[in-house]
């Protein structure tokens, strides 16, 4: 028992220091015309931030941690989670300056505009100076149910920016709630303990600091994700569920294109018995039509047409090496300077990345077909934000919120969400940015390294006897 009090409290200490470091040099609103903010460590209190974020964000990875085998009850995950979530709702911001850029874009359409052909800049944006230089001339790159909610948050806030990041996070907070209720379901379906489950998606430091402080849009995404997949699951053979179920994820692509990666394994996991392509047709075909139905439906009511899929394009202005494809671009720039050759291949590398996560997502969706369709979500996910052209700390939620409901090592999940955990700092810079070239050899090295543990199992494996030899040698 005072283990599980320590684990609480530990995490509801960092919860709160993170809290007060918000204050202190979190992502706040630039009022004043044409003041740029600045960098952290010039700062009056830069020293001291420093810290907290460093003690805070320490202290919630260590909790984390200390529950990831077993914990008292699902209950209990719920009012610890709670408890270290409510330091958050009433602060500013931490590790990102997106929140501002959704205020932005509800502004400028519950005015009237048409986020997806022009920046906020060019709309006019009352909160402009509270949006990061980056992506003030850039349209916006969410789904159209993300714009009427971000709309309604605007409308609903009035003329404070403040009113409407404390809807936006309201939103982000019932997308986190919407996990917590779909997720034990999706548990039982794959035989994993469900409490261990909430624990590792609802408290892991990423959702704290980055889903409710941050209010970023994924939260909302990962909910509709679960709860798609849960309501397919809950009712496999069923037309009614699984064109709801489908519907579901179909609203979630409506915030975020990416989550289109989990709907074939939503059609796998809609068959009632083993894998036929009729079978797949006739339920699986369900799911797809749910999908498309809702993605059309939002897309008709948002009334801006199609616009969001050419939005999508600007999403990749960001060229930092935690991306993999990115970093293999950087890292080729990098060997031609000794030659005297000016490489810039990132855009090539980003496509053959892409061209490479089309080939494993097929070859996941195959191998799922008669294993575990949760499993290939997850893995679909996370292929997907190894092999994206940009990568922000809060995607590792994606796979980890599918990924803890299938038989997947917890150290994968762990490990990779507590190093991206201190990748950005409390005013949203990002560590990556002043760790280009070591952290592009990194990334480099590592994938070096992953393809020659790959080659040397593939390599050791006992070859399959030829038939016609074993047949031969059995007359000797």
């Amino acid at each position: 028992m005072v283990r599980w009090r320590l684990v609480r409290y530990g995490g509801l200490t960092g919860a709160a220091v993170l809290a007060a470091t918000a204050y202190l040099g979190g992502v706040l609103p630039v009022w004043r015309p044409g003041v740029t903010p600045v960098s952290i460590w010039q700062g009056p209190h830069g020293p001291l931030i420093l810290l907290g974020w460093l003690a805070g964000t320490t202290l919630l990875v260590g909790a984390w941690w200390a529950g990831r085998h077993r914990v008292p009850s699902a209950r209990w995950v719920l009012v610890t989670v709670g408890l270290w979530l409510l330091p958050f709702l009433a602060a500013p911001p931490l590790g990102s300056r997106d929140v501002y850029s959704y205020a932005c874009q509800g502004a400028i359409y519950a005015a009237g505009a048409d986020p997806y052909a022009v920046g906020v800049a060019g709309a006019g944006c009352p909160w402009l100076e509270a949006v990061s230089p980056t992506w003030r001339d850039t349209p916006a790159p969410y789904g159209p149910l993300f714009m009427l909610v971000a709309g309604a948050a605007a409308t609903l806030g009035g003329a404070s920016l403040v009113g409407t990041v404390a809807l936006l996070r309201l939103a982000a907070l019932l997308g986190v709630a919407l996990t917590a209720y779909c997720l034990p379901g999706l548990a039982r379906h794959a035989g994993v303990d469900r409490d261990r489950a909430l624990w590792l998606v609802l408290a892991c430091p990423l959702v704290a600091i980055h889903l409710v402080s941050g209010a970023h849009n994924d939260a909302l995404m990962v909910g509709l994700v679960v709860a798609g997949l849960r309501v397919v699951r809950d009712r496999p053979g069923r037309a009614l569920p699984l064109f709801a179920g489908g519907a579901l994820l179909g609203l979630a692509v409506s915030v975020k294109v990416t989550a289109v990666v989990v709907v074939p394994f939503a059609m796998l996991a809609a068959l009632p018995g083993a894998y036929r392509v009729r079978a797949l047709a006739r339920h699986g075909g369900l799911v797809l039509a749910g999908t498309v139905a809702a993605a059309v439906l939002v897309t008709g009511l948002a009334g801006l047409g199609p616009g969001w899929v050419r939005g999508l394009a600007s999403s990749g202005e960001s060229v930092q090496w935690t991306s993999l494809p990115t970093a293999v671009g950087l890292a080729l720039g990098y060997l031609g300077r000794p030659f005297g050759a000016d490489w810039y291949v990132v855009p090539a590398a980003r496509a053959v990345g892409l061209g490479v996560l089309a080939l494993l997502l097929v070859a996941i969706w195959w191998r799922a077909r008669h294993g575990s369709p949760l499993r290939g979500a997850g893995l679909a996910l996370a292929a997907t934000v190894v092999l994206a052209p940009v990568f922000h700390p809060w995607y590792a939620v994606w796979p980890l919120a599918v990924l803890a409901v299938a038989t997947v090592p917890a150290r994968w999940l762990l490990v990779p969400a507590t190093v991206v955990s201190f990748l950005v700092l409390p005013d949203g810079t990002n560590l990556a940015r002043f760790t280009k070239f070591p952290g592009t050899l990194a990334m480099a090295a590592g994938l070096v390294a992953l393809v020659v543990v790959a080659a040397r199992r593939v390599a050791g494996r006992p070859r399959r006897p030829d038939a016609r030899h074993d047949a031969a040698g059995s007359r000797h």
